[in-house]
């Protein structure tokens, strides 16, 4: 877990959790560690923050990856993630349309040429 967080995060920023034993020592790195308290039913930081954002985004692609992908190789993984996260953040709920979404994602493209160069 501590390869991950540290490979993927700045040390300067803050690390939000769960109250999970695998994030005690890796949080000692970060500027500030905060955790929610899911078993005493506490789901706010002491400074008001939650992670349920991250647990949505999450829940999502877990049913992504195992009801329409089904499978992903680590070299694609990024680019799995990087579609999901366009997805949750140009969703319904937040007031975005199938057409806007679609103009959206059309505009990423403009100007980039696809090609059969290998994957690395």
């Amino acid at each position: 877990m501590r390869h991950i967080l540290v490979a993927n995060a700045g040390r300067k920023s803050t690390l939000m959790t769960d109250e999970s034993r695998l994030y005690q020592k890796v949080g000692r790195e970060f500027a500030d560690h905060e955790k929610v308290w899911h078993h005493a039913r506490v789901y706010l930081t002491q400074s008001g923050k939650a992670t349920n954002n991250v647990e949505n985004f999450f829940g999502m692609f877990k049913r992504g990856m195992r009801g329409t992908y089904v499978f992903c190789g680590e070299q694609h993984l990024r680019r799995y993630l990087d579609e999901f996260a366009f997805r949750y953040s140009n969703r319904s709920g937040l007031g975005i349309g199938d057409g806007e979404r679609t103009a959206l994602m059309l505009k990423s493209i403009e100007g980039k040429r696809l090609t059969y160069r290998p994957i690395n």
